[in-house]
């Protein structure tokens, strides 16, 4: 599979993150996967990338024109697609992968993983976005859902849309279920 990972660009995070991170990387080459993710030289995306490449796998970085001007693109990028904006960089995320992984991220993760659920949700495709909950980060986001959810703000149940795993091995299961 194609799968991509949203995550953050920040080195300033939990250092945990970034152990788990790797792991999740060596995992995914190890199966056979390829790498689809932001292509940013620093974070967690760095990380990832690094540990997909050491196991021996294949990266796909989507880059927006200002980050290559900026000189940001991770050496770790086997196929560079560039774009032109965040806006574009969604939609060929969305159209090359198969599932999708959100690691701690911050703003553009929340946005990346709510463009992805929004459009599953009126029917442009069926592909399912999995929230690797490390050390609980997302236990906010998931109580927000309940919340909607339970105030009638969101059809149906957001578990159709989102998973939701604490370790590697809840990750791997939930892919195994797409």
């Amino acid at each position: 599979m194609k799968i991509c990972v949203f995550c953050s660009a920040n080195q300033q995070i939990d250092p945990d993150f970034f152990t788990k991170t790797r792991e999740l990387g060596k995992w995914l080459s190890s199966e056979g996967h390829t790498l689809v993710y932001g292509g940013v030289n620093c974070g967690l995306m760095e990380c990832v990338a690094k540990g997909v490449r050491e196991a021996g796998g294949r990266t796909i970085g989507v880059i927006p024109q200002i980050i290559e001007k900026n000189g940001r693109i991770s050496e770790h990028v086997d196929v560079e697609m560039l774009c032109d904006n965040l806006s574009d960089r969604k939609q060929l995320m969305l159209d090359q992968s198969d599932a999708f992984i959100a690691l701690p991220g911050g703003v553009g993760t929340l946005d990346e993983i709510f463009t992805i659920v929004a459009s599953a949700t009126i029917g442009y495709h069926a592909k399912r976005v999995i929230l690797y909950n490390m050390k609980g980060y997302w236990d906010s986001l998931t109580a927000l859902l309940d919340d909607l959810q339970t105030r009638g703000a969101i059809r149906g149940d957001w578990h159709s849309y989102i998973g939701v795993a604490s370790s590697l091995d809840e990750v791997v299961e939930l892919l195994a279920q797409l």
